[in-house]
């Protein structure tokens, strides 16, 4: 389990973008979170991969502390893919940097072995997008975090992503908070779903 314990934090000495905020996500679960643009998904989605200092509260994985070294096991899927890989390194070199997926599961995420020469510039969003969540996918990680990961996608690359990441989902007992705007993608892949407003949590029917 995923917990999130009445955190807060922000940017800015006084201003909390974030305020008392408690989650739970459970392996193998699906939740969705929206909210208006601005109200602090992505940094909920950052922070619980580790990625803010909290001004209080704490984040668990099974009753313990998140690690602070080594992989970690919540990883955090940008918007956009070009934020998650090195511009100068080839995509071999990237996906290899986390872990080295064999031949079966790149192609099943459509990434053919001439890819790993290419560099991230000489592959579209879509297709660069798939290598960032495979490279997400390398073992010990239990949680992914995907943040609006479709949002620039078209509809036929979009719909594949999804399937091919949640029967990898479903075999690997992962569980994956889907933060975007289109409610009825999230209603479509999620148990449940939360809104953010103001910083704060509510449940969303």
């Amino acid at each position: 389990m995923l917990e999130a314990h009445d955190i807060t934090l922000g940017y800015r000495p006084g201003v909390s973008v974030l305020r008392g905020v408690s989650l739970q996500l459970a392996a193998g679960e699906w939740l969705g979170l929206s909210g208006a643009s601005g109200s602090g998904k992505s940094t909920l989605g950052r922070a619980l991969a580790g990625h803010h200092t909290l001004r209080s509260g704490s984040l668990q994985l099974d009753g313990a502390p998140l690690p602070r070294h080594g992989l970690h096991p919540v990883q955090w899927l940008p918007q956009v893919p070009e934020l998650a890989v090195n511009p100068r390194w080839r995509i071999g070199r990237i996906l290899a940097e986390a872990w080295t997926p064999d031949a079966a599961l790149r192609q099943r995420f459509g990434i053919g072995d001439d890819w790993l020469e290419r560099y991230p510039h000489e592959l579209s969003g879509g297709e660069l997008q798939r290598v960032a969540v495979l490279r997400s996918l390398a073992p010990g990680v239990r949680y992914l975090i995907a943040d609006e990961i479709s949002s620039m996608l078209d509809a036929i690359t979009q719909a594949e992503l999804w399937q091919t990441l949640a029967e990898v989902a479903e075999q690997r007992d992962l569980g994956v908070l889907v933060i975007g705007h289109d409610r009825a993608l999230l209603k479509r892949l999620c148990q449940r779903r939360l809104w953010l407003e103001n910083g704060q949590l509510c449940a969303e029917a």
